[in-house]
């Protein structure tokens, strides 16, 4: 495929949209950051707080502890730390400065504030709204869609912003993204001047590998990432490349699920989502022997995948999204052993067909065992397609081909699973 230059621009700004550094888990990061710019737009730290969020936003909050806060959570935690600590012109990394003798002060504010947290019933799966009061003065912030999409700010009664979106007509970022497929990815990923992505993609080895040493060296969560190197020294586990690829992604998601402050790189809102897409596919590239640009041009495929199958599903909803990269992850390493897009896309579909069932239930440690479920069914499926062993349209919901596939897989994200997300809330919160 003859790809113009137009085409490559945009898709390199796609990339800069989509991968970002984030400390800790991005929803109540999200919260924390509308907190941060609600304090700046009032002027004075609050007497009073209204947090409204929508469903998503209270699953992804409830069980994550907030990083450099010593072991809290929730939501009203995450406010307090932005209002009292955070800057809120470092976007997703707004409480990454945060110090012991800041929490002191956070913990006094939140024994001397009105703090009220608001289920928001709305359409829109990530939302959240912060309104500020000090005596006669007020401040409204809200964000919709994305983690850091301001779409209204009220000083005492004057709109200084409001952007009204719709459900319809607006579930992903700036730059379009309908301009994707798995043809378009894998020629990029094979012809892109490789310099136009290499210091993104350092970027992501270096922090999102930094998390994953952390994770396998210390003690978070269930520890699920060195639990199988454990199981591998023990002779329980074979020592081959898929369980120390799945060893290595689990590891970042145990440290970050458990108030780890180290940043990583996020893919599509989701730093879990952006250590599946890259810490597999770095582990394995260097364990087989594949040079550093290979490596790269692997995780822009492993990347770019992700985004594509993630926007049909969705910003926030009932499907796993680290799923979606473990898809990605499937096309990275069939693209690393040499096969051809066709190929390439039946290890996709492959992935998707096996492990799309699997839940969101908000962030929590779980999450890491996740993640290696996905990077254990993404290996399976990369070595099938190179046997040519696929996954046929209408087996389940497996479509024609592997874009038929991606749009059934976000409708049955996105429509199928609507009442499913309803439940799992009622059973987190009751």
């Amino acid at each position: 495929m003859q790809i113009d230059k137009n085409t490559t621009e945009k898709v390199l700004k796609i990339l800069h949209e989509e991968i970002v550094p984030a400390q800790g888990c991005t929803e109540p990061i999200a919260i924390a950051l509308v907190a941060a710019k609600a304090k700046e737009v009032l002027g004075e730290l609050p007497e009073r707080v209204k947090i409204f969020v929508s469903g998503n936003i209270i699953k992804n909050v409830k069980s994550v502890v907030v990083p450099n806060s010593g072991g809290m959570i929730g939501i009203e935690t995450a406010a307090a730390m932005g209002i009292v600590a955070g800057d809120c012109k470092k976007d997703l990394m707004v409480i990454s400065e945060v110090t012991d003798q800041d929490m002191v002060e956070v913990r006094e504010y939140l024994k001397t504030t009105t703090f009220e947290t608001i289920h928001e019933k709305t359409p829109v799966k990530l939302y959240v709204r912060v309104e500020a009061f000090s005596g006669d003065k007020s401040a409204l912030v809200e964000v919709q869609y994305l983690h850091t999409n301001l779409t209204k700010v009220v000083k005492d009664g004057e709109v200084l912003l409001d952007r009204g979106f719709s459900p319809e007509s607006f579930n992903t970022t700036q730059e379009d993204r309908s301009i994707l497929s798995v043809q378009l990815i894998y020629d990029l990923a094979k012809t892109i001047d490789i310099e136009l992505i290499r210091p993104l993609f350092e970027q992501v080895i270096e922090l999102n590998c930094t998390i994953a040493d952390e994770g396998l060296q210390n003690v978070y969560g269930v520890n699920i990432g060195s639990s199988i190197l454990e199981n591998i020294k023990q002779g329980i586990y074979g020592d081959d490349i898929r369980n120390r690829c799945a060893s290595y992604a689990a590891a970042g998601s145990d440290a970050r699920m458990s108030g780890c402050p180290l940043p990583v790189m996020t893919t599509s809102g989701s730093g879990n989502q952006g250590m599946t897409a890259s810490l597999p596919v770095i582990k394995f590239a260097r364990m087989k022997g594949f040079s550093d640009e290979q490596l790269i041009r692997a995780l822009f495929l492993s990347h770019l995948c992700t985004v594509h199958i993630k926007t049909q599903v969705g910003r926030l909803s009932a499907y796993c999204g680290a799923m979606c990269a473990a898809a990605g992850v499937s096309g990275a390493v069939t693209f690393l052993l040499g096969e051809d897009e066709a190929t390439v896309a039946h290890a996709i579909i492959n992935t998707l067909g096996n492990i799309s069932g699997i839940i969101c239930d908000g962030a929590k440690p779980s999450c890491a065992m996740k993640i290696a479920t996905g990077i254990y069914a993404a290996f399976d499926s990369a070595t099938l397609a190179s046997y040519n062993k696929d996954l046929h349209g209408g087996d389940g919901i497996v479509g024609s081909d592997v874009e038929a596939t991606i749009r059934n897989i976000g409708e049955l994200a996105s429509t199928g699973m609507k009442q499913t997300d309803e439940i799992i809330l009622k059973i987190m919160t009751s």
